[in-house]
């Protein structure tokens, strides 16, 4: 065993810790990476509240990361990493050797194990994280590092809209402004979407809509009967696509107000667990309803290059960098609805004090 490095621990439900915990055990397929910057996700803040049974007590979380490699397992070679390399992670690790896995669509292996969600793995809230090299991507170092750490929340965005069959002929509506919601709009633009609409109560974050270039509508104003109407202004015509990115009851039906004959619905939020379906809504009208969780790897990689060109949108995507220590703050902030950031950055290897702008 090495030196111990510091972690963000789950110690209990609302309850996180930064300690001590044993270095990672690197595998001979595995690389060693010195975590820069982590993420807080939704499904972070889920499990910090313990409202999604995905999370246990003493486990490290943490999964949207980018790094830096200091170290390479013997049978890593093949992977063409070297030590020094910016990457992020997919932190998708399927079975290798099931139909799915041989397909490369690892997000739907019936054995996938996934990094930050998994409790077997330290993950990304860690000064130092073990992964397999195969599920590392190299970024270009002239690329902000912050980037990084945006590309899997935008890569569960580009899959949504993939999903959805997203091309140049849709118009798309995309129901809540949050962190997935701000990547389904960049995906859709990634596409080519005709036009993109989001329907999005904060203020705050329709305006950091409108600096993405897509149109914002506070579904709060006017009767609720005359939204579809005001979606279909927006777009030019009727969406036709419509992706849910909050995944509760409200936004759901929202999105099938909306939604024309024949549309298709891509229902990617995760709010709640349980969600009750209009049956008629979908079979009389002929609407398909999809379901997306997360990304294949080579969206992954994708969306790993295109981060890496530096795009301007991503300079509005991420409202704070904080250290090690003020991580509980954030998230006891976010869990209680008193902090209006979009996305947060943790730094691990910044214990306290203010993140040195070279990290962002």
């Amino acid at each position: 065993m090495g030196i111990p490095v510091q972690a963000l621990v789950l110690k209990k439900w609302w309850d996180l810790s930064v300690e001590d915990v044993p270095d990672p055990v690197m595998g001979s397929a595995e690389v060693l990476i010195d975590v820069l910057a982590t993420g807080i996700c939704g499904s972070d803040i889920h499990g910090f509240t313990g409202e999604n049974g995905r999370r246990v007590p003493g486990q490290v979380m943490g999964h949207e990361t980018v790094g830096t490699i200091t170290r390479i397992g013997a049978d890593a070679g093949m992977f063409g990493l070297s030590i020094g390399d910016l990457v992020t992670v997919n932190p998708v690790i399927g079975c290798g050797h099931c139909e799915n896995c041989l397909e490369e669509q690892d997000q739907n292996c019936p054995d996938k194990v996934v990094i930050g969600v998994a409790a077997s793995y330290s993950s990304a809230f860690a000064a130092q994280m073990a992964v397999p090299a195969a599920n590392v991507v190299v970024l270009p170092a002239t690329m902000p590092v912050a980037y990084g750490a945006l590309v899997e929340p935008l890569a569960v965005g580009y899959h949504a809209l993939r999903r959805g069959g997203c091309s140049a002929s849709d118009r798309v509506l995309v129901v809540g402004g949050g962190p997935i919601g701000q990547a389904c709009v960049l995906a859709a633009q990634r596409l080519g979407a005709a036009a993109v609409v989001v329907s999005e109560p904060d203020r705050h974050r329709r305006d950091l809509i409108e600096l993405l270039g897509a149109a914002a509508i506070d579904p709060g104003i006017g009767d609720p009967s005359e939204l579809p109407g005001r979606v279909a202004t927006a777009l030019g015509r009727r969406p036709t696509i419509i992706v849910d990115a909050v995944g509760v009851g409200a936004t759901l039906e929202t999105a099938f107000a909306c939604a024309p004959i024949g549309a298709v619905i891509v229902l990617v939020g995760m709010g709640s667990i349980r969600l009750d379906l209009a049956a008629y809504e979908i079979s009389v009208k002929e609407r398909s309803v999809v379901g997306s969780f997360c990304y294949d790897p080579e969206e992954f990689r994708q969306t790993a290059d295109w981060v890496g060109t530096s795009p301007p949108a991503l300079a509005h995507l991420i409202d704070q960098h904080v250290p090690m220590d003020s991580a509980a703050t954030s998230f006891t902030a976010l869990a209680r609805g008193e902090s209006r950031a979009s996305k947060i950055l943790v730094y691990p290897n910044v214990a306290t004090g203010p993140v040195p702008g070279d990290l962002r």
